[in-house]
């Protein structure tokens, strides 16, 4: 097709600002964990939207955060690299700032190093009046030559199909680089990791808040008796201390079997068919600081 364009494009913002929800909301489906918790997400995941004359592949990357850890610094790199290596940039912001903030500044500022094109996402503006969101497009419009600001709800979607336009003004002539039924270049198992730490993150409190990884050591697809397929996957949760392990675990293992079945959940939604789930839970020491994890996270 003559009039094919395709592109890569990053999401970049805060912690928490609705990177993730933004990303399954243009998708429609779900390929970044949701949590109302900041640094949900660690990598740079990779979303596929197939339009009729375009291909878009967005960038969801860690929010940006002042890092305490290797994993830390690790998300922070991932976040910042992607700047370099995309086509156009969605800088999301929340409609309640009242001004450019320290971690908006530095982000601002990358955006202003890189030179790319970037479109400016307020994000929900439905905690805000009129007025309020006038002035910050304001004031981000005289640091900034944004191609587009979109105000926006992104838990309802709203908006969604402007941006998916306003993206595709500007990509340039390209190949498709998937094909058109793929949504995402996460493996199952990465999938699999992130919905099972996703369901932890939702139901424990913010005493366990990001000591948790997930490995998953099996996944395959197999029949049941009655010749059904059904996927057996066997994952791990670990934990930075013994006493985080008992609060995932929870009394008579409630608080494990609850995880598990949310995540079961979810999976047979995203695989289409039944799925045998184990979790586990162990003990890992600072996990955080261990270069064979923490590689895992960063920007491939």
């Amino acid at each position: 097709m003559e009039n094919f364009k395709s592109g890569f494009v990053s999401i970049v913002g805060r912690t928490n600002v609705g990177k993730s929800t933004l990303l399954n909301s243009l998708v429609g489906e779900k390929v970044a964990i949701m949590a109302n918790k900041p640094q949900t997400t660690r990598t740079a995941i990779r979303a596929i939207v197939n339009r009729e004359n375009s291909q878009i592949i967005f960038i969801d990357t860690p929010g940006i955060h002042k890092p305490k850890t290797k994993l830390g610094e690790a998300m922070i790199e991932t976040a910042f690299g992607t700047i370099q290596d995309v086509d156009v940039i969605v800088f999301l912001i929340e409609a309640t700032s009242e001004e450019i903030g320290k971690g908006d500044r530095l982000i601002l500022d990358k955006i202003k190093e890189s030179g790319k094109k970037a479109i400016l996402v307020i994000n929900k503006i439905d905690l805000i009046k009129r007025e309020k969101l006038l002035n910050l497009i304001s004031i981000y419009s005289k640091e900034y030559e944004f191609s587009a600001v979109i105000p926006m709800q992104a838990t309802k979607g709203k908006n969604t199909e402007i941006l998916l336009d306003e993206i595709e003004k500007i990509l340039k002539p390209g190949p498709a680089y998937y094909d058109i039924d793929e949504y995402t270049d996460q493996t199952g198992r990465q999938l699999a990791e992130e919905l099972i730490r996703e369901k932890a993150l939702r139901l424990l409190n913010d005493e366990v808040p990001h000591g948790l990884f997930v490995e998953v050591e099996k996944m395959e697809e197999t029949v049941t008796n009655k010749k059904e397929p059904i996927y057996n996957i066997e994952a791990t949760i670990y934990c930075l201390r013994d006493s985080h392990k008992g609060i995932v675990i929870g009394k008579n293992g409630e608080m494990l079997k609850k995880i598990g079945t949310y995540a079961r959940k979810d999976l047979e939604k995203m695989l289409g068919t039944k799925v045998n789930l184990k979790t586990w839970v162990k003990t890992k020491k600072d996990w955080q600081e261990m270069d064979s994890i923490v590689n895992k996270f960063k920007n491939k």
